[in-house]
């Protein structure tokens, strides 16, 4: 298939650095749960995937890892080539078949039990949502408590799939099994494993983020 140049272009300026910085936030950010990790150096895929959440399918999508776009991105054909030109990741239609996806509108997420939840003995094997936010400050604040977090963590990140807290708390219920969240910020990644706890903070809390 001949690849246009809008596919082409936009990639890591340096791949194989940039790809290891963007790992080791990413990381870094799974580990402790709430805390920005910012990435600084960030391509240019084509609109509405984000640069950051564009540096994440770069680092972490394969030939082996099934993709699934939110309807947004699914509607940019410039999206769905740039991915495919530079990751090799199959697209699937099926939340349930993607070990990634990838949301540039968080608030229409389909429910997060309809995605890959892995299984008791094979865990790993579930989805790794990616959200686009406009601002990992600004809206509802909200508690993490958990491994990686000495007593809590505030964030307020925005926009969220609907009735997110209660997802989560259904999500967390299914440990081992469950999705994992990466919040794709304007330059800053906030990660939320399967293993925090996620509750409304306290009305005077302040954000962090």
């Amino acid at each position: 298939m001949h690849a246009t140049m809008s596919a082409i272009d936009g990639a890591f300026a340096a791949p194989v650095f940039d790809a290891q910085a963007t790992f080791r936030a990413v990381m870094d950010a799974m580990a402790r749960p709430g805390t920005p990790q910012a990435l600084a150096r960030l391509p240019r895929p084509p609109a509405p995937l984000s640069a950051v959440a564009g540096a994440i399918a770069l680092t972490l999508c394969d030939h082996d890892t099934p993709v699934w776009l939110d309807a947004a991105l699914s509607a940019s054909e410039s999206v769905r080539e740039w991915l495919g030109f530079h990751t090799g990741a199959p697209l699937v239609r099926a939340p349930a078949d993607a070990h990634f996806a990838f949301a540039a509108s968080p608030a229409e997420l389909p429910a997060l039990e309809g995605f890959t939840q892995g299984s008791q003995d094979y865990p790993d094997r579930s989805a790794t949502l990616v959200l686009g936010v406009a601002s990992l400050s600004g809206g509802q604040a909200l508690l993490l408590q958990g491994p990686g977090i000495e007593t809590g963590a505030s964030i307020a990140p925005h926009p969220l799939p609907r009735h997110f807290v209660e997802q989560w708390k259904q999500n967390h219920a299914r440990f081992p099994r469950g999705v994992d969240v990466i919040l794709a910020g304007p330059d800053a990644v906030v990660c939320l494993p399967r293993t925090v706890r996620i509750s409304f903070a306290p009305a005077n809390a302040a954000s962090e983020v």
